[in-house]
């Protein structure tokens, strides 16, 4: 397995360009598996459902399977937020780990810029970013550039830089950067 992330300012447009992403990915023979980190509460359970019922009395965990698919709740319950290479253990083996946020973890990743954002870019304080997607040119930046339109080019540059989990997993718990 191979992993890369994907960084960015919020309405940066992480999320869209993996929903495009994703199906490039697959086209090229590839099984993709995602990772996204929420900053907030969130909830995918239903209120009513028998699984939010299992969740909500107290349940660990709560796995939900049909014909169709499976997915397991983990409810941390106090415990601390699990780092990156544990959340990564939980997945089947795959091709390519797209990890969306985890921005300050020492994976490769591709820095998401989209200038009516009106953020700094992120790279010059991250050795991780390894290339950046942006709508706009950027003067002064040494490493590539990608149009963030450019799917088939973004595509290309994941199967470049991704490396493999067994060689990045070490990194999460070095000393963050400053």
């Amino acid at each position: 397995m191979r992993l890369i992330g994907f960084a960015g300012w919020s309405g940066a447009g992480k999320t869209t360009l993996l929903a495009q992403l994703i199906p490039a990915l697959v086209a090229r023979g590839l099984r993709v598996s995602t990772i996204k980190h929420a900053h907030h509460n969130f909830d995918i359970d239903v209120p009513g459902k028998d699984s939010h019922t299992h969740r909500v009395a107290g349940a660990t965990e709560v796995l939900v399977s049909s014909g169709n698919r499976w997915a397991l709740m983990h409810e941390l319950r106090g415990a601390a937020e699990p780092e990156l290479p544990e959340l990564v253990a939980h997945l089947a083996a795959v091709d390519i780990v797209l990890v969306e946020g985890f921005k300050r973890d020492h994976h490769p990743k591709i820095e998401i810029h989209r200038a009516e954002v009106g953020k700094p870019l992120l790279h010059p304080d991250d050795p991780y970013i390894v290339a950046i997607a942006s709508d706009a040119p950027l003067e002064g930046v040494t490493l590539p550039v990608i149009d963030l339109d450019d799917i088939e080019a973004i595509a290309a540059a994941v199967e470049r830089h991704a490396a493999p989990v067994e060689s990045i997993l070490w990194r999460a718990s070095a000393p963050q950067l400053a």
